[in-house]
């Protein structure tokens, strides 16, 4: 593969994105070491599944809105690889296929952390990848991908991540995955804002959509105070003082969803969609800080 070519494919994983993967894993490794029951191999392997789905994920979607035609020249965002004509449609579709697939085998050793009921929790996974964007009811297309965001991408993350360490759930995993689930769900709040005109050709039901964009910025920042709620409650709980720190990419986030308001060009909302991944990375490395030095 040329340079070229590989830059075309790390584009293509949409690598701002990639903080959505790796902060509920952090999460909830911090709270199992909390609990005293932190392990490092059901931790990487965790990691490493909600990596590939994550990639899994963008490349279904690049290739599904590719052939939809949702994904047109015009778009403010960077250019997608089957839209732009840089990776055919045929090899995008099985380089999905390989990745979730790759992904689903991952998950399968983590049955022996947590018992054979996370079969479900990876099939679930990998078909609502696809079904993201795809299948006869795809969710982006129907108001439903901020619910798939937050459930998979924070209440199950954090919790499996969580549950594989310790072998019991807690309410304390459940709060923490609503908070990160919510703050990773802007990512994709910042990617609806950006491309509402296009989506409302393409008839992509997106909450951005259906409510405007006034909306979105309510939700954008509704979604950091709850954040901010759940770990002040942390902090009140016993953490102490490490958790107030959390506080300062929530704070951040609120400078973002400013300057969401006011992009327009491309480079102002990749720039958006840039700091609010540093807001869930932020977010998820202080809490995760004060839930083990504590």
């Amino acid at each position: 593969m040329t340079k070229q070519g590989l830059s075309i494919w790390l584009e293509a994983t949409r690598p701002k994105t990639l903080p959505a993967a790796v902060a509920p894993v952090l999460l909830g490794t911090a709270l199992a070491h909390r609990v005293g029951e932190a392990q490092v191999l059901p931790a990487l392997i965790c990691l490493g599944f909600a990596l590939l789905v994550q990639i899994g994920t963008n490349f279904a979607n690049d290739y599904l809105d590719g052939v939809r035609g949702t994904d047109t020249a015009a778009r403010l965002g960077p250019p997608r690889a089957v839209a732009g004509g840089l990776v055919c449609a045929r090899r995008m579709k099985w380089v999905a296929i390989i990745t979730l697939a790759v992904a689903f085998l991952l998950g399968l050793s983590l049955i022996a952390f947590g018992g054979w009921w996370l079969l479900l929790v990876g099939v679930a996974s990998v078909l609502c990848a696809w079904a993201y964007t795809g299948g006869p009811y795809p969710l982006a297309y129907n108001g439903l991908g901020d619910v798939f965001v937050v459930l998979f991408f924070g209440l199950i993350a954090v919790g499996c991540t969580f549950y594989v360490q310790t072998g019991f759930i807690s309410p304390e995993a459940f709060w923490l995955g609503l908070a990160i689930g919510l703050i990773i769900n802007n990512l994709l709040v910042v990617n609806n804002y950006r491309d509402i005109d296009e989506d409302r050709q393409a008839e992509k039901r997106t909450l951005v959509v259906l409510f405007g964009r006034k909306w979105a910025s309510v939700q954008y920042g509704v979604s950091l105070l709850l954040a901010l709620v759940v770990a002040f409650g942390f902090g009140f709980l016993g953490l102490g003082f490490w958790v107030f720190l959390s506080a300062l990419p929530i704070a951040f986030g609120f400078r973002v969803n400013q300057s969401l308001i006011h992009a327009k060009s491309a480079k102002d909302f990749q720039l958006c969609l840039k700091r609010t991944a540093l807001v869930a990375i932020g977010y998820s490395v202080l809490l995760s800080l004060a839930l083990v030095v504590n």
